[in-house]
């Protein structure tokens, strides 16, 4: 990897880092729902304007509808859970739960897509939810009702994360679709999903305000610099590095998340976080770590 490339790697890490900051500032001010919307929705639009510039071949291949249903669970829901549990956790800690997305990964392809679990695999699946509990329990905020349903929700994100990984490998993959369109295909899907949740929590309960510049200057930078800027950085790593090296980005979100939640919002930052990042840390290498599957050393 040369020097450009970790950079970029750093860079996006710290932007997606920030998603976490900026998710923090809005949700109590606009509430979950109206967050969540207006972050797929300006990211739409901002990849929009990035392809009218790129001028792609605006060719689906028959497959805008499936791009769409993934973008539901890869990213309308997501976004929904991580604004739910913006309410009650800080930046830091949802960025540690995102972290455990190779996690589920593993167990969601074990489970529902006969994907080979090695040893190394298996073993850390269970450290890193061992993990989570530990941070749960050891982490600087009081271990209550509210904390155990915001990291529930953050787990309900990173399982639909497990899930979309499959199945855009099984539907979208063979085809060779253009990244960049499956992108801004999935974020309509997002948008579309979140649209009748939105009307219906003005419905039921408008905000109290619509907030001032920082609340609109943190949604402009959740939709448009975390998810639209994001979006394409992300695959001109993919391209350049690969997938797997790409991947690493998940060990160094929690890091920036923790820093700019204790720089930019004077969330605690403590070694009351240090056991249970150190375990999913451990968790994480034991995942990503080449072996061989089970089944494959049993016929050997």
């Amino acid at each position: 990897m040369n020097a450009a490339d970790l950079f970029r790697l750093l860079l996006l890490a710290a932007i997606w880092g920030a998603s976490f900051l900026f998710m923090r500032i809005a949700v109590p001010v606009l509430g979950s729902l109206p967050t969540a919307f207006f972050r797929a929705s300006l990211g739409a639009l901002g990849l929009l304007a990035f392809l009218l510039l790129m001028r792609p071949l605006w060719n689906y291949q028959g497959k805008f509808r499936a791009c769409l249903i993934l973008g539901v669970i890869n990213a309308g829901l997501p976004s929904v859970m991580y604004c739910l549990a913006a309410l009650v956790l800080p930046a830091g800690y949802s960025s540690i739960f995102n972290a455990t997305t190779p996690l589920m990964g593993v167990l969601i392809g074990a489970l529902f897509f006969s994907e080979g679990l090695t040893t190394s695999k298996a073993a850390g699946v269970a450290l890193g939810l061992f993990g989570v509990a530990v941070l749960t329990r050891t982490g600087p905020v009081d271990f209550d009702l509210p904390l155990l349903l915001g990291a529930a929700a953050c787990l309900v994100a990173t399982t639909c994360y497990g899930f979309a990984g499959f199945l855009t490998r099984r539907w979208i993959g063979p085809l060779g679709l253009d990244n960049r369109l499956v992108a801004f295909a999935s974020l309509v899907g997002a948008s579309l999903f979140q649209l009748p949740l939105f009307a219906g929590s003005l419905a039921w309960q408008p905000p109290t305000s619509w907030g001032g510049p920082t609340v609109w200057l943190s949604l402009a930078g959740l939709g448009l610099v975390c998810t639209a800027f994001a979006y394409v950085l992300y695959f001109r790593l993919l391209a350049d590095i690969g997938p797997i090296k790409a991947s690493t980005t998940t060990f160094l979100i929690p890091p920036f998340g923790v820093l700019w939640g204790a720089l930019l919002l004077g969330e605690p930052l403590t070694w009351d976080y240090l056991p249970g990042c150190l375990l999913i840390g451990v968790a994480l290498w034991l995942v990503v770590r080449q072996t061989a599957p089970i089944a494959s050393r049993r016929n050997a």
